[in-house]
């Protein structure tokens, strides 16, 4: 990796849309920043379920809300509401949902290789 280097969001190293979301990611080595924009109406159970097939989301995550609001629920029955301007560590088993009519706005950070807390890196 360079010593200094910018990449942008307007052109990422990969994308997925799935249904009400649009997520880039961009990459320098092995660290991989994920920008995840989800609309009103989204919730992983719904929107990302039927693409990874599992009861749960089994990704953990870390990340900040930079806009609206997300609703989680853990398998293990925790709630949380992450607001804009929150940073969030959620561990894998979890559903989560925009709250409100405003899209919810994240970025995520990942490490090959590493764990964060409990958990490995996943899907979801």
């Amino acid at each position: 990796m360079a010593s200094v280097e910018t990449k942008s969001w307007s052109s990422p190293d990969g994308s997925m849309t799935p249904d009400k979301t649009h997520a880039a990611t961009i990459n320098f080595g092995g660290v991989t920043l994920t920008k995840a924009n989800m609309q009103p109406g989204w919730k992983w159970s719904e929107c990302i379920k039927p693409h990874v097939g599992t009861e749960s989301c089994q990704a953990g995550h870390v990340g900040v809300l930079i806009q609206g609001q997300i609703h989680v629920v853990s398998d293990d029955g925790s709630e949380v509401t992450v607001r804009a301007g929150d940073a969030y560590c959620l561990a894998p088993g979890h559903d989560a949902w925009v709250v409100g009519e405003e899209p919810a706005v994240g970025v995520e950070f990942a490490m090959d290789n590493k764990d964060f807390g409990p958990w490995t890196h996943g899907d979801g």
